[in-house]
């Protein structure tokens, strides 16, 4: 059987679960953004359907939604350039979802270590949806056909999940007729850590919001955070090596690298020999720069709402001229009256 050659194509999805932050914006949609640029179609997902497995407000989940494709669009995610969608308005990803729970088998379910991380020792009381939403993610990127998936290390196991679960299709219907997506996993901070502790992943769920920079925070708050960071007291090193046992220190010239497009080794060419109180002041001024127009730009489109759902709407349209006839064709390979 000769291997199909696929048109390139990007997909990429968060949860509108709230409180977009930095470690959203490095991790996730600076990358979006560049992939956009580099000529590829690009796929952008709010993915609601995975924000269900636990219970939201509808009123929380609508907002969300809206200040997540603002969060998008404020970052440079254009709706001319790219596909931008809420999940739930593309019904074909619920729809190969189902069949891709058909082919996943429990075992490889049970070994996926978010769950296990989110459920904790609650798992008999938890949501169906928690536990077989690797399928759906696995959907949402394989009704695009994408070949391409950005995401942070935390989502690597999923992409892998994705990649079993096309092999197996194409396998037991001898067909080569999913990609084997690749993922893509690259920047100086594709893992933003916490400003109060090194150790813990940046997260909206932090009871301290001086623990993160919200996406929506204005030039002073991000400042003040910045300035009130934990550090340790010693100087900056001169060479990576010298980050290894300061996740403080390393976490805050990762940010610093990955505002400024630049490598952690050149950051600390140039700072390396300064404290914290020179090295925070740089820090803030360049986050500041490069944040405080996005939180501007946000607000200026949550001023209208109904411009955002007729962009979300205009995406499903596009988004579904790809999706029904792949699932279309996944249907008939399986024997599926049409």
């Amino acid at each position: 059987m000769t291997t199909p050659t696929f048109t390139p194509r990007v997909f990429s999805g968060i949860q509108p679960s709230g409180g977009l932050t930095l470690g959203n914006y490095l991790g996730a949609i600076k990358r979006f953004v560049q992939m956009q640029e580099e000529g590829l179609p690009t796929v952008y997902c709010m993915v609601d359907l995975h924000a269900i497995t636990v219970w939201q407000d509808p009123a929380d989940l609508r907002h969300n939604t809206r200040e997540l494709a603002a969060g998008f669009i404020a970052s440079g995610i254009s709706p001319e350039k790219s596909i931008l969608i809420n999940q739930s308005q593309v019904p074909e990803h619920a729809q190969l979802g189902w069949v891709f729970s058909c082919v996943a088998r429990m075992g490889w379910m049970q070994r996926m270590t978010q769950f296990k991380d989110k459920a904790g020792k609650n798992t008999q009381n938890v949501s169906l949806g928690l536990f077989g939403y690797p399928a759906l993610m696995a959907a949402d990127i394989l009704v695009y056909h994408a070949t391409h998936v950005p995401v942070g290390e935390d989502q690597k196991q999923h992409l892998e999940l994705t990649r079993d679960i096309a092999t197996k299709f194409n396998h037991d219907y001898g067909v080569d007729f999913f990609p084997i997506t690749e993922p893509v996993i690259e920047g100086a901070a594709t893992r933003v850590m916490s400003l109060r502790d090194g150790s813990k992943k940046m997260s909206k769920s932090d009871p301290s919001d001086a623990s993160r920079i919200n996406m929506t925070d204005d030039a002073d708050t991000i400042a003040r955070k910045i300035r009130k960071a934990k550090t340790d007291p010693d100087a900056l090193p001169s060479e990576t090596e010298g980050l290894t046992e300061r996740p403080e220190a390393r976490n805050l010239v990762n940010i610093y690298a990955a505002l400024s497009d630049q490598s952690v080794d050149q950051v600390l060419n140039e700072v390396g020999g300064q404290q914290f109180g020179s090295f925070k002041p740089l820090l803030a001024e360049l986050a500041v720069a490069k944040l405080s127009p996005i939180s501007t730009e946000m607000a200026r489109l949550m001023s209208d709402p109904a411009e955002i759902d007729r962009i979300l709407a205009r995406g499903a349209e596009q988004a579904r001229e790809i999706t029904v006839p792949i699932l279309e064709k996944t249907y008939e390979i399986m024997g599926m009256v049409r």
